[in-house]
C-alpha cells in the first residue's frame, strides 16, 4: 500500500506538472489546492529537490517546480524514494533485499516465489508509468 507521504508527492507533483515548465508554485499554494498539511509537504518537497525530481527558487517569484519534464519522471523511481521497497517481502527485493528470518529454506519458499511475481509484475506497470501518464489521466477527469 502506498504511503500518505507518497500520495501527497503524487499530489504534489500532478500540480506542479500542471504548470509550464520552469514555472513556481509556492508551498502555501499546493498545500491549500491539495489538501496537504504544510509541514509535511515542506519535507517532500525537500526530498523531491533533493533527487533532482524538483528545483526551487528563494525570493520573490520563488517557490517550487519541475526539474524534469513529466514524462521523464518515473513513478516507480518516486515509489522508491518515497516508501523504499515495492516488493511485499524483503526476499522478493530486487534493490532493498534482505533475508526472512522466518524461513527455512528460502529457495524452496512458495511465499517468495509468489511474491516474486507479484514484484515483477507491479514493477512491469510502474517502471512504465510516468507522471505524465497521471496528467494525462487528470486532463481526462477535468
Amino acid at each position: 500500500m502506498l504511503s500518505k507521504k507518497t500520495k501527497y508527492a503524487f499530489q504534489a507533483l500532478i500540480y506542479l506538472g500542471c504548470k509550464d515548465l520552469g514555472e513556481t508554485t509556492v508551498i502555501q499554494e499546493i498545500s491549500d489546492k491539495k489538501n496537504i498539511p504544510k509541514k509535511f509537504l515542506e519535507n517532500i518537497l525537500l526530498e523531491l529537490r533533493k533527487q533532482g525530481v524538483l528545483g526551487s527558487k528563494k525570493g520573490k517569484g520563488g517557490g517550487y517546480y519541475l526539474q524534469k519534464r513529466p514524462h521523464e519522471i518515473n513513478i516507480a523511481f518516486l515509489v522508491r524514494q518515497m516508501d523504499g521497497p515495492i516488493a511485499l517481502v524483503p526476499c522478493a527485493s530486487k534493490n532493498y533485499y534482505a533475508p526472512c528470518l522466518d524461513c527455512i529454506d528460502e529457495e524452496a519458499c512458495s511465499i517468495k516465489k509468489v511474491m516474486l511475481e507479484v514484484r515483477d509484475q507491479t514493477l512491469k506497470v510502474l517502471e512504465n508509468k510516468t507522471l505524465q501518464d497521471f496528467l494525462d489521466e487528470e486532463k481526462k477527469i477535468f
